[in-house]
């Protein structure tokens, strides 16, 4: 999809952070650019709490947010206006900063960020920020949490609404980590805090910003059984992660993890494959034949900032690569149900393709060979004598590395053992 063109280079914005306790916490030097500014922008909370200022205007943000504002940013930039955006805690974190840079550059918006929800969810439980991983909801799949299950593991998580820490506890539970425990923090920044239990909002036609900080635990399991109390609309959930040991993010997860029908690239095999595949952070990969989506999903869990596209022409398979990526924590892997070629068309460009069937097919090598970007990679797997001349043909004309992999595993012979051998595969890996 085509991006909207930025407005003039020369508009300029302020992006002011408001910590839970409103206007009065904002400091004088920030108040006064707030209140010299021609327009400030911001939700209805944020502009309700603003001192009257005869002549300025004060609008709020469009919805929806991202389809309504280069018209509001590029309206503004006409006018020459000196616009201020008000913002909660860090506009970095899950916030209108990251929008605002991705729309109108860097150098076009200037920050002011209060204490973030997250220092301020730390310092609450005590978690120095090297020992626990923060994953924002904010209008994302909560199975994104699944891909952080381990015992001991500390987790903050940016919720999405009231509702989030009921589904987290849910997830947790089916998991088998309902013995976690999860404390929600409510309204942090807002004053002395409260025990558990206690009412976040004890009058809701009272001034929006005129609460203390909550605070609410329970196991998941608790959770879902009794829950504690009322969940602010602005909180932190902490999770403290109690139960069997997950699977791990390095390359190789046992099949019977994945949900199939037999056609899985198989644990050495896609460990193989990955280890040519190089998923770095923010890299882009597509599954072509992803049969179960086990090497897209692989990618993915590699890091949080990995994406991928899967591509698989039946449709039984493509609806078990969905559940197979939402149940290990990677709900937006992209599945796309068709038959390369032809499906490939459109897709965004990848850094690194896997071919794991259809590599036969016409066409399909050479439009993944012209869609890599430049250092991109390239790995296709193959067990028929056609695919192996096809793979050795590509080699002797593009180079890279072929490879046969031939796996056995010890499985019973009557009374003793011996070797069971996999089909051997050819693995040819090219890099651009």
């Amino acid at each position: 999809m085509q991006a909207d063109p930025p407005p003039p280079t020369e508009f300029r914005i302020t992006v002011v952070g408001v910590g839970a306790d409103g206007w009065p916490g904002v400091p004088e030097r920030l108040r006064r650019i707030v209140l010299d500014a021609d327009v400030v922008l911001g939700g209805h909370r944020h502009l309700a709490m603003l001192p009257e200022r005869p002549g300025q205007r004060r609008a709020p943000w469009p919805s929806p947010l991202r389809e309504g504002l280069p018209a509001l940013l590029d309206s503004l930039a006409l006018d020459g206006a000196t616009t201020v955006a008000l913002a909660s805690g860090d506009p970095f974190v899950s916030g209108i900063g990251t929008t605002l840079v991705d729309l109108l550059g860097a150098g076009a918006v200037r920050v002011e960020p209060a204490v973030s929800s997250v220092a301020l969810a730390r310092a609450r439980m005590g978690w120095p920020a090297e020992r626990c991983a923060v994953v924002s909801l904010v209008g994302r799949d909560p199975r994104l949490v699944l891909r952080q299950l381990a015992p001991g593991h500390r987790v903050l998580v940016l919720s999405s609404d009231g509702g989030t820490p009921a589904a987290v506890a849910a997830l947790l539970a089916d998991a088998g980590y309902g013995a976690s425990r999860m404390t929600v923090l409510g309204d942090l920044g807002a004053g002395s805090g409260s025990d558990a239990g206690a009412d976040p909002d004890p009058d809701p036609g009272s001034d929006p910003w005129a609460r203390s900080e909550s605070r609410l635990t329970a196991t998941a399991d608790g959770w879902l059984s009794d829950p504690p109390g009322p969940v602010p609309a602005l909180h932190v959930l902490a999770l403290e992660l109690v139960g069997p040991r997950g699977y791990g993010l390095t390359a190789g997860l046992p099949d019977d993890a994945f949900e199939h029908d037999g056609q899985l690239t198989k644990r050495d095999l896609r460990a193989s494959a990955l280890a040519r595949l190089a998923p770095s952070p923010g890299e882009h990969l597509w599954d072509v034949g992803a049969g179960a989506g086990s090497v897209g999903i692989e990618w993915m869990r590699a890091h949080p900032t990995c994406t991928a596209t899967a591509v698989e022409s039946h449709p039984e398979r493509a609806a078990r690569i969905g559940r197979n990526a939402g149940r290990l924590g990677v709900p937006g892997l992209a599945v796309v149900t068709g038959r390369a070629p032809d499906a490939l068309a459109g897709l965004p460009s990848p850094d690194a393709v896997f071919v794991g069937g259809g590599a036969t097919r016409p066409g399909v090598l050479d439009t993944c060979l012209w869609a890599l970007r430049p250092g991109g990679r390239l790995v296709v797997h193959g067990v028929t004598l056609e695919t192996e001349q096809l793979l050795a043909d590509a080699y002797r004309r593009h180079g890279g590395e072929l490879t046969r992999v031939a796996v056995e595993t010890a499985a019973p012979i009557g009374t003793f053992t011996g070797w069971t051998p996999a089909r051997t595969v050819t693995q040819w890996f090219l890099t651009s």
